[in-house]
């Protein structure tokens, strides 16, 4: 083997383990942007449910039921945690906390309001 064959040969096999190290030093990185990623679907699943649940609390209020099981029926169970329903003037204000990925925290919430008018008799 030539000279020049050997060095690239040598330089192969050193830069093997360079490559693996750096491949191994980047994982946490991933990670980190794969929770960001997850949580912002998170956070945008919260927000566009919030606005479903505040025209079911507000449908519900509407014809005199209650709104607050509406807004519950209208959301999946993690979401659940942290609802907050008020109604002031026939209007419904629906309140999502958006959940953590990781942990059992709430980071934030959502709020959403609708308004229907009085359907009763």
């Amino acid at each position: 083997m030539s000279g020049f064959l050997l060095a690239l040969v040598r330089r192969a096999r050193t830069d093997d383990g360079a490559t693996s190290v750096e491949f191994v030093a980047m994982i946490p990185l991933i990670v980190a942007l794969a929770l960001g990623s997850w949580q912002g679907l998170v956070a945008g699943q919260a927000a566009w449910l919030s606005g479903g649940a505040a025209a079911a609390a507000a449908r519900a209020h509407a014809v005199g039921a209650d709104p607050r099981a509406a807004a519950k029926r209208a959301l999946p169970a993690p979401l659940h945690r942290g609802l907050r329903v008020s109604t002031r003037d026939g209007e419904v204000t629906v309140r999502v906390a958006v959940p953590a990925v990781v942990g059992s925290r709430r980071l934030g919430s959502f709020a959403a309001r609708a308004h229907l008018r009085d359907q009763g008799a």
